[in-house]
């Protein structure tokens, strides 16, 4: 990894942003972005006695989608229409998965989550990774395609290769990546994990202008 262009990026983005993520020009797309509202719904809706309902564990999820402004339009209408179309055993498959993924065997959880997406050809890294971001943002990295490809890129991280279909030994590799960064930079930047990979993308766009 290069460490030297990692402290560029901070440099650069402090240098812009004075205040770090409490900058006043940074203000509107924090509030546009609200990580709390949505932890604060997810964290509720994905409580363990709610599973028992598959129906409502199946809603809580496209809802958890649809109320993120980090995933497209296009994603969100097409995750509508499949939801609105899923059989009872559809439905219940999908919530074993999502239950596996935040309370029981969590790489298991993780493929069981792709799979059961690829089905209908969804098997997206936003759509895997939100929830559990949303449930734990200090813990559970979001995975934005491209913001991610870019920081493997940039920072020139060794052995990662980055793949459309999500994996859980590339998630897993990851986030133990980004975790050594978040220790090499200012702890503000670390309050969110969200806002983290936020951070890199913005200082990457600053150190490349």
């Amino acid at each position: 990894m290069n460490i030297e262009k990692l402290k560029d990026i901070e440099t650069e983005f402090f240098e812009v942003y004075p205040k770090g993520f409490e900058d006043e020009k940074l203000l509107p797309m924090i509030k546009k972005f609200n990580p709390e509202k949505l932890e604060f719904y997810a964290k509720d809706a994905f409580l363990k006695q709610n599973f028992s309902n598959p129906h409502f564990i199946t809603e809580a999820y496209f809802k958890t989608i649809q109320k993120s402004v980090m995933v497209s339009l296009f994603d969100k209408a097409k995750l509508r229409d499949i939801i609105k179309a899923l059989s009872s055993y559809e439905k219940d498959m999908l919530s074993i998965e999502l239950y596996e993924l935040l309370y029981g065997n969590k790489k298991n959880g993780f493929e069981g989550l792709v799979e059961f997406l690829a089905q209908f050809g969804m098997a997206k890294w936003t759509l895997v990774t939100l929830v559990p971001y949303c449930i734990n943002r200090q813990k559970e990295f979001f995975i934005k395609p491209t913001t991610t490809k870019n920081i493997i890129k940039y920072l020139e991280i060794p052995n990662l290769i980055y793949k459309s279909k999500p994996s859980y030994e590339f998630y897993k590799e990851y986030s133990k990546e980004l975790n050594f960064i978040k220790l090499k930079v200012n702890k503000s930047l670390g309050f969110d994990n969200a806002a983290f990979t936020g951070f890199l993308r913005m200082g990457m766009e600053i150190c490349s202008e």
